[in-house]
């Protein structure tokens, strides 16, 4: 028996390494809505977070002035321009390949809308590694721990056996709402200090994850 029955992998910032131009692309769309403040990639770790909404504030968008629809319409456009120039994180592809004959399934789970999931997942040569994409419908980044439990609930799978890895302190909630174990790499869109306040084990590398397992 495998030692995970399914390993959930969060995309952005986990997998695909578009931290530093993500925050570019914050940064990018202040500029187009005429605010006056940047953020460098420590300060953007230290805000970044969902919902993102709620991120959009804390960055200073008035959203009485530009609605919170128009703004993320906007940034997509921004980070789709360039998203294909991000690279797989640093030892992603290795870790995946290892993990096969580890765990029963490796199910890519994301806020990102599905149909950009699958093509930048398919891109990176890496689609085939998972058993399914769980993607959005929207832009707007809310409904990631009920695609989570829907899909363990079709697949008739056991939580404790269950393990979801990602970047931020989302993901460690989206783990606890699922009841499957979480674990943290602290390469992605949070500080370290941010995910060590979620209680979950933080790996600094994706090569450090199989001896947790």
């Amino acid at each position: 028996m495998a030692d995970t029955e399914l390993l959930f992998w969060d995309w952005n910032g986990t997998l695909m390494d578009d931290v530093r131009y993500s925050c570019g692309c914050l940064n990018g769309l202040l500029d187009e809505y005429g605010y006056p403040q940047r953020y460098d990639l420590e300060s953007y770790r230290a805000v970044f977070g969902f919902p993102i909404e709620a991120y959009y504030r804390r960055v200073g968008f008035d959203f009485g002035r530009d609605p919170f629809p128009v703004l993320a319409e906007s940034y997509m456009q921004l980070y789709n321009a360039g998203v294909d120039g991000c690279p797989l994180t640093d030892g992603a592809a290795d870790v995946l390949g290892s993990l096969a004959a580890r765990c029963e399934g490796q199910v890519l789970l994301s806020v990102s809308r599905r149909d950009y999931l699958v093509e930048q997942a398919e891109r990176r040569g890496v689609g085939r590694r998972f058993c399914a994409m769980l993607g959005l419908t929207d832009i707007r980044g809310a409904g990631k721990v009920e695609l989570g439990r829907q899909y363990m609930a079709a697949c008739g799978a056991d939580p404790a056996r269950c393990l979801m890895v990602g970047d931020t302190d989302h993901d460690a909630e989206t783990a606890r709402a699922m009841g499957v174990r979480c674990i943290l790499y602290a390469g992605g869109h949070q500080t370290r200090a941010r995910l060590e306040a979620t209680g979950c084990a933080v790996i600094d590398r994706l090569e450090d994850l199989p001896a947790l397992l």
